[in-house]
C-alpha cells in the first residue's frame, strides 16, 4: 500500500490501528480517504488482524462525507454506492472492528462506526444523520445497520427527526461498549482489542460471520462452523490446558 495521504496506519501489538487524518477538513470522508480505506481493507483480508479506527483525539471522529463531493454528484454514482460498498467491505473484514469515537460522527462518519463491530465513545461523542437536512438519505448503512443497533423507533427518531444520540444514550442503548475520558480512548481501544485476542483466532473470525450471517441461515451455519472447529487443532491445544490447568489445581488445593 502506498504511503496514505488522509489516514495514519501503525501496527501495534498484532492490532491495526487506523485514524483519519483530514484535521483541516474535520476528518470528512472524501474520495482519496475512501480509496485509501479500502487499501486498508485489502491488507485486513490478505492479513487478518483486530483493527481499531479512530479519528484522533480533537474532538472530531468524523464529520461526514465530503459536502463538496457529494454536490457534485449524480444519479450514477448514488447508485454507484461509493461509501456504502467501503462500509460493507469494512463490516465484512474476517476479524472484530473497533470504533474509537471521540466527539461528532456524523452522517457518513456515523455509518462509518456503525460499520465496526464495536464502538467505544468519550463524553463528548453524538451520533447524528443530518442527510435529510441536505436533500439526500443515510445512504451509506444507516437506514438498515442503525435500525439493528438500536432498534427502529430510536432509528427513526435519529434518521427522520435529526436527534443526536449522546454518549450516554449511546451507552444506554448498547451502542456504544464503554464511555471514556479523550485521554485514555486509545488505551481503552486497546484493551478491548487485547481482551478478544486472548480468544482463538479462527474462533473470532468464524464467531463473527455466524453472527453476521442472514436470519435464514441459521442453525446450519453453526453446525457447520462448528463442525469445522471441533476438528482443529487451536480447539484440541486450548482445551487440553484448560483440562491440564484444572486437574493442576484439584491436586494443589488444600483437602
Amino acid at each position: 500500500m502506498t504511503r496514505p495521504e488522509c489516514l495514519r496506519v501503525t501496527e501495534s501489538d498484532g492490532v491495526a490501528e487506523v485514524t483519519l487524518d483530514r484535521p483541516a477538513e474535520r476528518n470528512a470522508i472524501d474520495a482519496r480517504m475512501v480509496a485509501e480505506l479500502h487499501a486498508v481493507c485489502e491488507q485486513l483480508e490478505r492479513h487478518p488482524r483486530v483493527a481499531i479506527i479512530s479519528g484522533g483525539t480533537d474532538g472530531v471522529f468524523a464529520g461526514g462525507a465530503d459536502i463538496a463531493e457529494l454536490c457534485e454528484r449524480g444519479r450514477d454514482d448514488g447508485l454507484a454506492g461509493i461509501n456504502l460498498r467501503l462500509f460493507d467491505r469494512l463490516r465484512g473484514l474476517p476479524m472484530p472492528t473497533i470504533a474509537a469515537v471521540d466527539g461528532y460522527a456524523l452522517g457518513g462518519g456515523a455509518e462509518l462506526a456503525y460499520a465496526c463491530d464495536m464502538r467505544i465513545a468519550t463524553p463528548r461523542t453524538a451520533f447524528g444523520q443530518p442527510e435529510p437536512r441536505l436533500g439526500i438519505i443515510a445512504g451509506a448503512g444507516a437506514t438498515h445497520r442503525l435500525v439493528r443497533l438500536v432498534g427502529e423507533s430510536v432509528a427513526k427518531q435519529v434518521l427522520l427527526a435529526g436527534v443526536q444520540i449522546s454518549s450516554q444514550r449511546a451507552l444506554e442503548l448498547g451502542l456504544v461498549h464503554s464511555v471514556v475520558a479523550p485521554a485514555r480512548l486509545l488505551g481503552a481501544a486497546r484493551q478491548l482489542a487485547a481482551q478478544m485476542l486472548q480468544s482463538s483466532g479462527i474462533a473470532l473470525r468464524m464467531t463473527k460471520l455466524a453472527i453476521d450471517a442472514a436470519p435464514e441461515a441459521h442453525p446450519q451455519i453453526d453446525l457447520a462452523i462448528q463442525a469445522m472447529l471441533f476438528e482443529d487443532d487451536e480447539k484440541h491445544r486450548r482445551m487440553s490446558e484448560f483440562l491440564n490447568r484444572r486437574t493442576l489445581t484439584e491436586r494443589t488445593s488444600p483437602r
